[in-house]
């Protein structure tokens, strides 16, 4: 079935969530899909169905993501991922948001667009919590960057740079038409050896969702 599905990969295009793993030396270093940069004004985001690009909507305000974003292939905020999120906040009732674990990519070169991979290096995260749902931000540096190679934890990257990424995810939902309400919080901001917690139980979550993917695919060429 792993062979099928991976000579299949060849003659036809990847899911990037799907059809992509997470990298062989997951969580330590992780292949990351990368679906907008900075300074983009329209908010792109894979269809997931069928795994092309897609325009979601321009954005809503001024605030535009600071880093490099995409998401880590063949994970799911689920049970487990909403579970280390309790247990860390104390919070009850949150649950998973149903998504691929998403991921800041920082560089110090431009990278110019999205609808690509890469291999980066996780460093730390943002315990996010969007409307009750678990919604962990990855904070990674890309692989071989001669810079920010040195940065092996989250508290190795300057306390400025952290906080300007954290004010974006905290305000880029802020309605100034609602100001009091404040749909998005980060109750904790943690280093590299929870970041790789967080991606285990989204893979972990994964599975329990996906696991079937290959087996239901050889079926289905067998049935056809």
């Amino acid at each position: 079935v792993q062979k099928m599905f991976e000579l299949f990969g060849r003659i036809t295009k990847p899911h990037p969530w799907h059809g992509i793993t997470a990298g062989d030396d997951a969580p330590n270093a992780v292949t990351c899909f990368i679906e907008s940069v900075p300074g983009d004004a329209i908010k792109y985001e894979i269809n997931k169905k069928n795994g092309y690009l897609m325009v979601d909507r321009p954005q809503k305000f001024s605030s535009l993501c600071p880093t490099v974003y995409g998401f880590i292939p063949q994970t799911y905020c689920g049970v487990e991922t909403a579970k280390l999120c309790m247990e860390a906040t104390k919070l009850e009732n949150v649950v998973g948001d149903g998504d691929p674990l998403d991921c800041c990519v920082l560089s110090t070169r431009t990278i110019t667009h999205g609808d690509l991979i890469l291999t980066a290096v996780p460093i730390g995260g943002f315990r996010m919590i969007d409307n009750g749902e678990a919604d962990d931000k990855i904070i990674c540096v890309v692989q071989g960057d001669s810079v920010m190679k040195e940065w092996n934890d989250l508290k190795d990257a300057p306390a400025a740079y952290v906080d300007m990424i954290r004010h974006y995810f905290l305000t880029y939902k802020l309605n100034p038409s609602q100001p009091d309400e404040h749909p998005v919080s980060i109750p904790q901001v943690y280093g590299r050896e929870e970041a790789l917690k967080v991606i285990a139980a989204s893979q972990t979550d994964y599975a329990k969702k996906y696991g079937n993917l290959q087996r239901e695919f050889a079926q289905a060429v067998v049935d056809a």
